[in-house]
């Protein structure tokens, strides 16, 4: 009898990276797969997901927090979250808030991170959100705001 299916892909990312290690090691990823432990809380997804890094954006001081529902919209993603940081090392500051709690306290790792040398636009990927964290020219230059400007959003404050 084989395990359930996932009903989220962000619990296959989990799952996936929860898989043990075989005889050679870690896996092929460089040993950074993303290990659960049992004490560690079930990871959110999707819309909840969005709004906890926009949570943990905003503790670190991340300015024009937007929360941006595409379901329905796109099929890659769930939730998007836009935010600035004043300077590229605040933005820097906040994509590093994001990963390390994700990863401390869901065991979750983005699957991929654009950006982060030199952290004008940092795009975290955590398949269900795609973080985007700016310096306000980049915003301003990109306009990702108007791009799903059709989309329901809120304003995290």
């Amino acid at each position: 009898m084989s395990a359930p299916e996932p009903s989220s892909r962000l619990e296959r990312t989990v799952a996936d990276d929860a898989a043990p290690e075989g005889p050679a090691g870690p896996s092929s990823s460089g040993g950074r797969r993303a290990r659960r432990s049992d004490t560690r809380v079930a990871a959110p997804d999707g819309l909840a997901l969005a709004d906890l890094v926009a949570d943990i954006a905003h503790d670190r001081k991340a300015r024009d927090i937007r929360v941006v529902d595409v379901r329905g919209l796109v099929a890659y993603t769930d939730g998007l979250v836009v935010c600035s940081g004043n300077t590229e090392r605040q933005t820097k500051a906040i994509h590093d808030a994001i990963h390390s709690r994700l990863k401390d306290e869901y065991g979750l790792l983005p699957r991929r991170v654009e950006g982060e040398r030199e952290a004008r636009w940092i795009l975290m990927d955590y398949l269900d959100c795609v973080a985007h964290v700016f310096t306000p020219d980049a915003r301003e230059f990109y306009r990702l705001d108007q791009l799903w400007g059709e989309a329901p959003a809120r304003v995290v404050e």
